[in-house]
C-alpha cells in the first residue's frame, strides 16, 4: 500500500506572503504552449556526448539552449568546457548568472542538455529525434532526460520574472552540463575552475523523477555506485573442445559460476561488508513495482524486505556487459577467458572505496577451480541523502504540493548521481534538492522516451513558486511544530 508523508506546514491554496500562485500559474500556461515548442526544438538536436560521435550536434545544442536562456532575460551567458585528463575538451556547458539583490539568496538551477545514443531505431514508434505527441506525452530522445530539466527551468525563471518584475531580487545561476550521459568526466574540473562562479546557496538538481503520474516527489537519497571488470582466465589459448573437453571447464561457464556467486539464493546481493538498511518513508506494491518495471508473468522478485528498500536502501549488483563470442560466430573451442562488467548500486552510508574493495576480496576469494581472476575497478560515486529538515526543502514540498494540489512524496531513487558529492565537497554548506520531471513510464535511456506533459506544466509552476517563495523569504522559513 502506498503511504504519504503528512502535508508540510501551509495547506495548500492559501495564500503565501510575497507569492501570487494564481498569478505564476497564470504565466506558466500563458507561454506553456511556447516552453513545449522550445523543448522539440531541442530534441531535434542529437547531443550525444560519447567519443564515439560526432561532437558537432553537442555543440548545436549547446548554442541553441544558450539562445534560449538569453532570450529568457539573462545577458550574462557563457558556453565553457574544460580539458579531460587526456587532454581532449569536455562537453560544453552553458552557464548564465543573474547576480542576487543585496540580502537575497542565490539558487543554482542545473540540468544536462546531453543526451543518450537513441539505440536500436526500430524499437521506437517514432523517429527517436523527431518530438512526437501522442495521448498527452511528448516522445524522443531526450524529451524527459533531460532537455525538459533544462526547459523547466527557462520556463520557470521566465514565469517568475514577468509576474515579479523589479521584485525579483533572487540570485539565479543557470548550470546545464554536456556530459552527463558521458559520466561528467569533466565535472570535477569544471566545479573547481568556475568555483565562485556556481557559488550559491541552493542548488535544484532537475534529473529525477516524481513517484507516478499526477503525484510529485522531491527525491531525498540517492544510490551511490561503484563498477569494475571481472576477467577468468582459464588456459594460455583457445583448443578444439573435442579433443580437451571434459577435464577442464571453459572460462564462460566458470566465469559464469563466479558471478552466481554474487547473490544469495534469494536474490541478495551477498558480498560482505556492503551496508544494507530496511528504512524507507514511502513503499510502492508489488504489483505496481512490475508494472513500471515490465517484469514478466512468472519472473519472481530478488531480495527480501519492502519493495522500496530494495530499490533505495540496499545495495543491488548488475551485470551489464559479457565479452565472449556472439553466438553467430562461435566455434567448437574451449575459450580460454572471458570478461565481464559489473555495476553496484550502493545503500546511502556505504563508502564507495570500501565497497570496491569487498567486491575486489569476494571475486578473488570466489574463483572457481583455481582459475585465474583478474578484477579491475571502474569509476565510484557516493550516495546523497537531503536534509529534509532545511529550510529549501521545505519551500520545495510546500512548492510541490501547491503545484499539483496534494502533497509530494519524500521518496529515494534507485539510481545514482555522482558528481552531487563533488558538489557537496566543494559547497559544504549549499542545500541540493534533486527533483525532476519524469515519472515511472519515461523509460529514460531506453526507446520511446516520453515526457508527460501535464506533470511538465506542474513541475514549471512548482519551481516557479520556489523561487518566488526564495525571493520573499530567503531561508529563512521554518517548519511548525
Amino acid at each position: 500500500m502506498t503511504t504519504f508523508p503528512a502535508e508540510t506546514p501551509q495547506q495548500y491554496g492559501e495564500s503565501v506572503a510575497g507569492v501570487d500562485t494564481d498569478a505564476l500559474r497564470a504565466a506558466v500556461d500563458a507561454a506553456f504552449d511556447t516552453t513545449v515548442a522550445q523543448l522539440k526544438d531541442l530534441v531535434a538536436i542529437p547531443g550525444i556526448a560519447w567519443p564515439s560521435f560526432d561532437p558537432a550536434p553537442l555543440d548545436a545544442s549547446a548554442e541553441a539552449v544558450a539562445t534560449l536562456v538569453h532570450a529568457a532575460g539573462i545577458g550574462d551567458v557563457r558556453i565553457l568546457r574544460c580539458d579531460k585528463e587526456d587532454g581532449t575538451p569536455g562537453g560544453p556547458a552553458v552557464v548564465a548568472r543573474r547576480e542576487a539583490a543585496p540580502g537575497k539568496p542565490t539558487i543554482l538551477l542545473y540540468a544536462h542538455h546531453d543526451v543518450q545514443p537513441p539505440g536500436d531505431p526500430a524499437l521506437w514508434e517514432s523517429e527517436p529525434f523527431t518530438a512526437v505527441e501522442r495521448n498527452g506525452r511528448l516522445y524522443g530522445r531526450g524529451a524527459a532526460d533531460d532537455k525538459a530539466g533544462i526547459m523547466a527551468h527557462v520556463a520557470a525563471y521566465g514565469a517568475v520574472t514577468r509576474v515579479l518584475g523589479d521584485e525579483f531580487g533572487l540570485g539565479v545561476t543557470l548550470f546545464f552540463e554536456g556530459e552527463e550521459e558521458a559520466g561528467s568526466p569533466t565535472f570535477r574540473t569544471f566545479l573547481e575552475t568556475h568555483r565562485e562562479l556556481l557559488r550559491a546557496d541552493v542548488i535544484v538538481v532537475a534529473d529525477s523523477s516524481n513517484w507516478k503520474v499526477g503525484v510529485p516527489a522531491l527525491t531525498t537519497s540517492l544510490r551511490g555506485l561503484v563498477d569494475g571488470t571481472i576477467e577468468l582466465q582459464v588456459l594460455d589459448h583457445a583448443v578444439h573442445s573435442g579433443m580437451f573437453g571434459g577435464p577442464v571447464l571453459d572460462a564462460p561457464t566458470l566465469l559464469s559460476r563466479l558471478i552466481a556467486t554474487l547473490h544469495d539464493d534469494d536474490g541478495s546481493v551477498a558480498i560482505a561488508g556492503l551496508v544494507s538498511r530496511d528504512e524507507t518513508a514511502v513503499d510502492l506494491t508489488e504489483e505496481e513495482y512490475r508494472a513500471d518495471s515490465s517484469v514478466l508473468d512468472g519472473v519472481k522478485l530478488a531480495g527480501t524486505g519492502t519493495i522500496a528498500s530494495r530499490l533505495w536502501t540496499k545495495p543491488a549488483l548488475s551485470i551489464i556487459g559479457f565479452d565472449a563470442p556472439a553466438v553467430s560466430v562461435a566455434s567448437n573451442t574451449l575459450l580460454p577467458c572471458a570478461r565481464a562488467k559489473f555495476s553496484l548500486r550502493l545503500a546511502p552510508g556505504q563508502d564507495p572505496a570500501e565497497a570496491m574493495e569487498a567486491v575486489r576480496r569476494h571475486v578473488e576469494t570466489h574463483a572457481p577451480f583455481g582459475a585465474k581472476v583478474t578484477f579491475t575497478p571502474g569509476e565510484s560515486g557516493n550516495a546523497f541523502q537531503t536534509d529534509t529538515g532545511s529550510a529549501a526543502a521545505g519551500i520545495a514540498l510546500w512548492a510541490l504540493g501547491e503545484a499539483w494540489g496534494l502533497p509530494a512524496v519524500e521518496m529515494g531513487i534507485g539510481g545514482s548521481i555522482p558528481f552531487i558529492s563533488d558538489l557537496t565537497e566543494l559547497y559544504p554548506e549549499v542545500q541540493i534538492l534533486v527533483t525532476g520531471v519524469e515519472d515511472p513510464d519515461s523509460r529514460a535511456h531506453s526507446a520511446n522516451e516520453s515526457l508527460h506533459l501535464g506533470d511538465f506544466r506542474n513541475a514549471v509552476l512548482a519551481e516557479a513558486l520556489l523561487l518566488a517563495r526564495l525571493n520573499s523569504d530567503g531561508l529563512h522559513w521554518q517548519a511548525a511544530d
